[in-house]
């Protein structure tokens, strides 16, 4: 017999001993296991006893084993009770160690590399990036994950046959990138052509807080609102909170030297156009007289009635005719005179370089109701401040709903090359507001206040506006409102009562009294 024989032979001689022995040993394995479990238990419940406590429970514990040895065949039956009940407790084996939870952020990893496999895969390719059987970590090369577990970046590589130069291509990666990682947040697509890289960047929510205040601007910078620092290179000191802090603003140069002196601004409703359009009115009201014309009729800008350098606020369209026409006649005399005193080499009048604003909210409902009544389209009548209002310092702001966008006319679409666009978007209509693809995918939700915003062909960047309540709106913020009554100008010494709190039941301190000043000049209102 050789000896691979004899070893296998000894080898199974081994194995049956030890089953047999296991079988034999079984019981007091079971009764061993209950006995440890015993103990277990025991230790577990002497360590929850309360310090005070355990001298009365070993008392109680020795008087019912003495009871128990005292009784005839006691000592018997009490092992034989615990011989029982341990053999009942280890009759299950310890149970193994659970799995470990899977890692959360691989499997989010792996869904993303299944869903972009459809778009960024070929079936003909020999080594695929992007396949059924392949691995996220072959194709992204970096991600983060924020503190909540949500996908914060991530840097990717796509194969060279991918369509990224068609904007439809690249709207379907980013629509199931967003999908996947979240469409409660914004998300910027760095797409670098060169390299077949994308690089996409979870953005940080913007300040929904701050009210309206006096901005650190020159004669004509408007601040539209604020945005983050990949969006402004310059930063204002702002009050947030009762506190100082600097902010990067969205800053809209006007007057004669600007490349975009006009402005529109479109947006669903309760998106917060109205908002921006008071914004814009406090600030051109410290160098400027202006003019409203309120569409919708809702009495938004009620607040700027009878305001010092507020020429007229019409909401019927009889008013709204009669003031855009003194605007186009306004626009044509200081044209006359700017190019009289060019001509003399004389200073030209103050009148004619005072800048002069017309702030128009929601036109289009001017529109339709001239038309269903055979007069002339408001509209019409800006072609003059439109087309020569850089000249004649006068600046033209149309506020209106998104849907309307198709009813605003030909010259305001062409001539308003600085946009806003608030409210929910998608990467359609952004494009189409803003005159350029926007590279940052819009969340579903957005807060009051909240789009994007172009000047002229510089790239879209994000947006808020400043809370700007209307101060007549008892239902506005006591503080919200006191901000804005304190910005209006008044005629005279005398201030507004402060706004009062609705649901507190008390004002909001108006702060120390201001020492008095002298009026400011104004102009008189045209008479139509």
């Amino acid at each position: 017999m050789s000896l691979t024989r004899h070893l296998s032979r000894g080898r199974d001689l081994a194995r049956t001993a030890g089953d047999h022995a296991s079988d034999m040993f079984a019981p007091l394995t079971v009764i061993g296991r209950g006995l440890r479990r015993h103990s277990e238990w025991l230790k577990a419940r002497w360590a929850a006893t309360p310090k005070e406590k355990r001298g009365p429970t070993v008392f109680l514990t020795a008087a019912g084993v003495l009871g128990v040895f005292l009784l005839p065949h006691g000592p018997l039956l009490a092992l034989v009770a615990l011989m029982a009940s341990a053999a009942w407790v280890g009759r299950s084996p310890k149970a193994s160690p659970a799995d470990p939870e899977p890692d959360a952020a691989d499997l989010k990893l792996t869904a993303l590399y299944a869903a972009l496999t459809p778009y960024l895969a070929a079936p003909e390719e020999l080594s695929p990036l992007y396949g059924p059987e392949g691995r996220y970590q072959d194709a992204f090369s970096g991600w983060e994950f924020d503190d909540q577990g949500r996908l914060a970046m991530l840097d990717l590589g796509y194969p060279a046959y991918f369509t990224d130069t068609e904007p439809a291509a690249r709207a379907r990666v980013e629509q199931v990138i967003q999908g996947k990682a979240g469409r409660s947040r914004e998300y910027r697509f760095d797409w670098d052509e060169e390299s077949n890289r994308l690089r996409v960047t979870a953005l940080a929510p913007l300040a929904t807080d701050i009210a309206a205040q006096t901005f650190v601007t020159t004669p004509g910078e408007i601040v539209l609102g604020f945005t983050d620092d990949h969006g402004s290179r310059r930063t204002i000191p702002v009050t947030l909170n009762g506190a100082t802090v600097q902010q990067p603003p969205v800053v809209w140069r006007t007057g004669a030297r600007s490349s975009e002196p006009h402005l529109l601004a479109l947006g669903s409703a309760g998106s917060g156009t109205s908002t921006l359009i008071r914004s814009i009115a406090l600030q051109a009201l410290r160098h400027g007289d202006l003019m409203v014309i309120d569409g919708a009729g809702t009495g938004e800008h009620a607040c700027l009635v009878n305001r010092p350098g507020v020429h007229t606020v019409e909401t019927s369209l009889h008013g709204a005719l009669a003031a855009l026409e003194w605007a186009a006649q306004e626009t044509e005399r200081r044209l006359t005179a700017l190019n009289a005193a060019r001509h003399h080499g004389v200073a030209a009048p103050e009148d004619v370089t005072r800048p002069l604003w017309l702030l128009l909210d929601h036109p289009t409902e001017l529109t339709e109701l001239a038309h269903a009544e055979g007069r002339p389209d408001p509209q019409e009548l800006l072609e003059l401040p439109l087309r020569h209002g850089r000249a004649a310092r006068v600046t033209v702001v149309v506020a209106d709903d998104l849907a309307a966008y198709d009813r605003i006319s030909p010259t305001v679409r062409a001539t308003t090359r600085a946009r806003v666009m608030l409210g929910p978007a998608t990467p359609g209509s952004a494009e189409a507001v803003l005159t350029g693809p926007l590279d940052i995918t819009p969340a579903n939700r957005t807060p009051p206040g909240r789009g994007y915003a172009r000047i002229g062909a510089s790239a879209p960047v994000r947006l808020q506006v400043p809370v700007t309540v209307d101060p007549l709106d008892d239902e506005a913020p006591a503080a919200h409102r006191e901000a804005v009554i304190t910005l209006l100008p008044h005629r005279d010494t005398r201030t507004e009562a402060p706004a009062v709190d609705l649901k507190a039941g008390s004002a909001t301190p108006a702060g120390p009294p201001e020492m008095p000043k002298e009026p400011p000049a104004v102009r008189p209102r045209p008479v139509w």
